[in-house]
């Protein structure tokens, strides 16, 4: 079926931005006060430190156009992103960035200004305005960077240079997104085609072996031809990445960056711990695949083909929206509430067209709907999907409404929580309701894979980032050849010795965006082994287990994550979390496996 134009979509399966701005030109207008707006707040500079209500009413001011700048971007990137062959939308988001950039480098005296207040008389400050309560945790956010923050010069010359010093994640994104070229490939009809890594993500699945060989020789081929260039660009963000902490005086980027989000360098230094002691699990998974595909030479490239064939499981938008809804339901009937205004008021945009981006996200600002971007497919991976962004867009609808703008977002560290809590009770739906073994199987894998991918392969990928920025902190290049050795060797540790060693999965490193985010990828993995222990409570657990989980979507960043997640039932400072993701991990590889036995 030929994939249709924006303007071919039926109305009502279009997310509608007119709840953000009713016309273009509104969100000129808005543009051009912001604008304005943002150049006024220069004048601030200086008056933060003056007093109690000096600083209440200029963070107040600063959030109030911040406020409007998000609802402004939100529109143009939302509107773009649906057609990315619009011109007239790219320009908006072209401007908006820069109007962005603009805020920031504004607005750079913030932290500076605030830790030059002496304690004493900052506390003072809070004594003469009551008021800066509605600021407290923000305050102390800043605060607890005093050690790490430069005067405001020298700040706003760090924030200057953030376009200079971007040009290495730049360079990459133009590269590998615009520049590189994949070679052709054969499907599984025997047609040739150019490809894609939209095509990629599906002939690594075909259950013909050589369709995924040459896939994944082909995508590597592109990727070898530019992997000095791809290790200069890697290197380079790894450097800005070091300079930023050294520059504010932080043992390592792990810690400047962990530091960001209020969480413990323990929480990364445990996961690594706990899954490097849980990988004889993920072995023996990999095993028995090598078993099951009947391979004397298990590859890389034989790693995610479904081992149990396809379930007679096939959903169009609808539909899956009540199977939804239905597993939802053990989250009470006041989030199920909020899945019926997402699902039934056009804030889910789901058809697939052309120039719409790929992949899947939950957006918005604090002021609008918690907006779903999909590119629907009739199968379950597509419902796991809608579930999935579902409980990212009820997380983002219970902050906004419980939480003041202030703390009216959530930490990253705690985002992938709650839509992979999700995909856990969809999970969960599933085994109790499906008896089909054949069906049953299918689910069980399905969760083994994602297991595998996100725990297991995204703490590898933080090992690996740990490694480079630890290197280059002393003074040793990151070539090519260095790179491809150090993540084969990695990669080895992880699948064990059924995987045959060697090969182009070396160069894996090569195309992983997450590797340019700045040690982004370990909450994935923290994220997943929460969600499990949450989904197991929200199911199995008490009515005070299902209160203390709306608690968390409730709390914003009003607290420290690990806090929240604290009063949610899971302690992300220890192992148990993670001990009990392991235990559900082997409950269902050993069902699977007595299924796969029968």
């Amino acid at each position: 079926m030929a994939i249709p134009t924006r303007s071919e979509v039926p109305e009502d399966l279009k997310w509608d931005l007119t709840r953000i701005f009713k016309t273009d030109q509104d969100w000129e207008n808005a543009f051009d006060k912001a604008k304005d707006d943002v150049a006024k707040l220069s004048e601030l500079k200086g008056s933060l430190a003056k007093s109690g209500k000096d600083l209440y009413e200029g963070l107040t001011k600063i959030l109030a156009v911040k406020r409007d700048v998000e609802n402004i971007y939100v529109y143009a990137t939302m509107s773009s992103d649906v057609d990315t062959s619009n011109s007239h939308y790219l320009g908006y988001v072209s401007r908006v960035q820069s109007l962005s950039n603009q805020f920031e480098a504004t607005t750079s005296f913030i932290n500076p200004e605030i830790l030059s207040i002496p304690a004493e008389k900052f506390e003072q400050f809070k004594k003469d305005e009551p008021r800066l309560a509605d600021y407290a945790h923000y305050l102390e956010m800043i605060t607890n960077k005093r050690p790490h923050t430069l005067p405001a010069e020298e700040e706003k010359i760090i924030a200057d240079a953030g376009d200079a010093m971007s040009v290495s994640e730049n360079t990459f994104n133009v590269l590998t997104n615009s520049d590189m070229e994949y070679g052709y490939v054969q499907d599984e009809d025997g047609n040739m085609e150019q490809l894609s890594n939209g095509l990629y993500s599906l002939l690594i699945q075909s259950q013909n072996r050589d369709v995924r060989k040459g896939a994944f020789n082909t995508l590597y081929a592109s990727y070898g031809q530019f992997q000095n260039s791809l290790a200069s660009t890697l290197s380079g963000v790894v450097k800005k990445h070091n300079y930023n902490a050294r520059m504010h005086k932080y043992d390592s980027a792990r810690e400047a960056a962990l530091a960001d989000n209020g969480v413990p360098v323990e929480v990364y230094d445990t996961l690594i711990k706990e899954v490097d002691s849980h990988l004889d699990l993920l072995h023996r998974y990999v095993a028995l695949r090598k078993k099951i595909l009947g391979l004397k030479d298990l590859q890389m490239w034989d790693m995610y083909v479904p081992l149990t064939g396809k379930p007679a499981l096939s959903y169009n938008f609808e539909e899956a929206k009540k199977v939804a809804k239905e597993a939802m339901k053990p989250l009470g009937e006041d989030y199920l509430k909020h899945v019926d205004y997402i699902f039934n008021n056009r804030v889910i945009d789901p058809v697939e067209s052309k120039g719409k981006v790929t992949g899947a996200y939950s957006g918005g600002a604090y002021d609008t709907d918690p907006y779903e971007l999909l590119n629907w497919e009739d199968n379950i991976d597509s419902l796991y999907t809608l579930v999935h962004e579902t409980g990212h867009s009820v997380h983002s609808w219970y902050t906004r409404h419980s939480q003041p703008y202030i703390y009216g977002n959530y930490p990253i560290f705690v985002a992938e929580i709650a839509s992979t809590t999700n995909e856990n009770i969809l999970t969960e739906y599933f085994l109790d309701h499906i008896t089909d073994p054949k069906t049953r199987a299918f689910i069980l894998n399905h969760y083994l894979d994602s297991f595998k991918g996100t725990l297991f392969r995204q703490t590898q990928f933080a090992v690996f980032e740990q490694f480079i920025h630890e290197a280059d902190a002393k003074g040793e290049p990151l070539t090519a050849d260095i790179l491809d050795d150090v993540y084969g060797q990695i990669n080895q540790h992880y699948y064990g010795d059924s995987v045959e060693p060697g090969g182009d999965i070396a160069l894996e490193w090569s195309r992983i965006p997450h590797f340019y985010y700045n040690f982004y990828v370990y909450q994935y993995a923290t994220g997943f082994a929460a969600a499990t222990a949450l989904a197991n409570k929200v199911v199995h657990g008490s009515q005070a287990d299902r209160d203390a989980y709306l608690g968390y979507l409730k709390s914003g960043s009003s607290d420290y994550p690990t806090e929240i997640m604290k009063r949610a039932g899971v302690d992300m400072t220890k192992p148990d979390y993670l001990k009990d993701a392991f235990k559900t991990f082997e409950k269902r590889l050993n069902e699977f496996e007595s299924l796969i036995g029968k």
